[in-house]
Order: structure tokens, then C-alpha cells, then sequence
């Protein structure tokens, strides 16, 4: 049995972090949580209700949710697959991983953001050092296990979908990617993209559909920022099983790397043109 935890860790301590979790049994790999928060991981390994109110920011604690999401998944934790600019040297600038990616996929409007001391700073410093005292040292050329990737999203999504660009699924920025739209127009175009991405991940990740459900199409902003969160989550998981079995690359050096699957390896493995 392989398990992956996907954490779409925040930048700040006051936002919280999205976190998933997979399994497979003789490689059929299944989605068995997604939440929010930390707070929503710890609580169902406690098989305690899950909070309905706005997910609260916390920094990790890299024992607790490994013991967590190990007690859910009945398994030992294989894969840490993080969504967080991560390096084996002090993070003070853009890093030869950042700079790999955008000029693989500037061109698909997949450019990194820049890291630097302060953000995310200490909170990377202390993820990466949390899992490596739990044996969970930092991935950079090959995959071995245990072990801790670094992860991008918005690339790993146009590699899923062979989409020509990034994909339009950030609730923060609908104004931006459809001007003339009216606010529920906006709000419409934005559950479509969410139900695409999402059957696109249950063709990989059974049970992404029944995990993955969205929110009421009236719900507040911050309950769809939760989704957001955690679909993300999701998707780290997703590139962590593409890592684990060979249709991710490493972009980067010795001391950091970004895992991004690669679209022809993930259509040479399951047999289509």
C-alpha cells in the first residue's frame, strides 16, 4: 500500500493550509480525505466532526499530521507533496527551480511567484526541517521513500488537461479572468472550470468526485476560497502518485526542485495517443 499526503501549505501563518490524502492497493489509487485546514485532518483522525465555520490558519506540525493522516489512511505516510517553495539552502530570492519553470511554461501563464526571506520564510524553513527530523528529507532529483516534493499547481493542471494556458479556477482573481461578465456570470464560469478539473483528477484519483463536492453556488467568498484550498490539495496529491510512479520531472538542482508531471509520460502510462 502507497500513501501521499498533498498539502497546499499557505505563505503566512494566518491563512490556513489545504491538505488531501491517497492511497492505492496494487496501484489503483483511491482519494480518501480532503479538507481545509489543518485543524480538519487532525479532527478526523480523531473521527470528530469537521467544522463547518471559516478554516483558521495554523504553521505545521509535521509529526501530528503524519501520525494523522497515517492513523486515517491505516498506512504510514510515503509521500509529503507540498505546494511551497522549499530548498535545502536558506530561500533569499528566486531559486534555479523558479527560474526552470517559468521559462518551461511563462509562456502558458505558469510563471512561479518569487519567494524571499519573508515570505515564506521561516513557516518553509520550519515545514521542510519538521518533516526532515520525521525522515522525510527533501526530493530533488529522485523519488525515494520517505520523502518530501515541492510542487506546482498551476502547471501540473495545464500538463493534466494538455490546456494551452493556466487555468482559470482561482476565486480570487474572477474579475480578472472574465471582465465583462456579470457577477454570477463570473461565479458560473468558475464552477464550470472547478467540475472539469475535478472530473479530470476522478479519472486519476477515484473518489475525487464524491470528496471534491462544491459549494452551494451562493456561498460566501470564504467558503469557496475553502474549496479552492482544498482542490489544491488535491492536485499536490495527484502530482505526489505522478511523481511516485515516473510522469513527473524534477525542474531545479541539487538544493530545490519543482515536481511537474509531464503530459506525454502521463499518456504513454495509460495507453493513449
Amino acid at each position: 500500500m502507497t500513501t501521499i499526503l498533498g498539502i497546499d501549505s499557505a505563505w503566512t501563518a494566518t491563512q490556513p493550509s489545504g491538505v488531501a490524502l491517497v492511497s492505492s492497493a496494487a496501484g489503483n489509487w483511491c482519494l480518501i480525505f480532503a479538507g481545509s485546514s489543518y485543524r480538519h485532518l487532525l479532527d478526523h483522525a480523531e473521527e470528530g466532526p469537521i467544522s463547518t465555520s471559516r478554516p483558521s490558519g495554523s504553521v505545521v506540525e509535521a509529526a501530528a499530521l503524519l501520525a494523522a493522516a497515517g492513523k486515517i489512511a491505516r498506512a504510514p505516510i510515503d509521500l509529503v507533496a507540498v505546494d511551497m517553495p522549499l530548498s535545502l539552502e536558506p530561500i533569499t530570492a528566486r531559486r534555479v527551480s523558479d527560474n526552470l519553470v517559468s521559462a518551461a511554461y511563462g509562456a502558458r501563464h505558469c510563471s512561479t511567484h518569487t519567494p524571499s526571506a519573508i515570505r515564506p520564510g521561516k513557516i518553509s524553513d520550519d515545514l521542510r526541517s519538521g518533516f526532515g527530523n520525521c525522515g522525510y528529507g527533501l526530493l530533488t532529483k529522485e523519488v525515494g521513500v520517505p520523502g518530501l516534493l515541492e510542487v506546482y499547481p498551476h502547471p501540473a493542471l495545464v500538463e493534466l488537461m494538455r490546456a494551452e494556458r493556466r487555468l482559470p479556477y482561482k476565486h480570487g482573481k474572477i474579475r480578472n479572468y472574465w471582465p465583462t461578465e456579470s457577477p454570477a456570470g463570473r461565479r458560473t464560469k468558475l464552477f464550470e472550470t472547478w467540475r472539469t478539473i475535478v472530473a479530470c483528477l476522478d479519472e486519476d484519483i477515484p473518489g475525487a468526485t464524491d470528496v471534491l463536492q462544491l459549494p452551494p453556488f451562493e456561498a460566501p467568498s470564504w467558503q469557496l476560497k475553502a474549496f479552492e484550498d482544498k482542490l489544491d490539495a488535491v492536485i499536490c496529491a495527484w502530482v505526489g502518485i505522478c511523481a511516485f510512479e515516473g510522469t513527473a520531472m524534477p525542474f531545479g538542482d541539487e538544493t530545490s526542485a519543482i515536481w511537474i508531471p509531464q503530459s506525454e509520460l502521463l499518456a504513454s502510462q495509460r495507453g493513449r495517443p
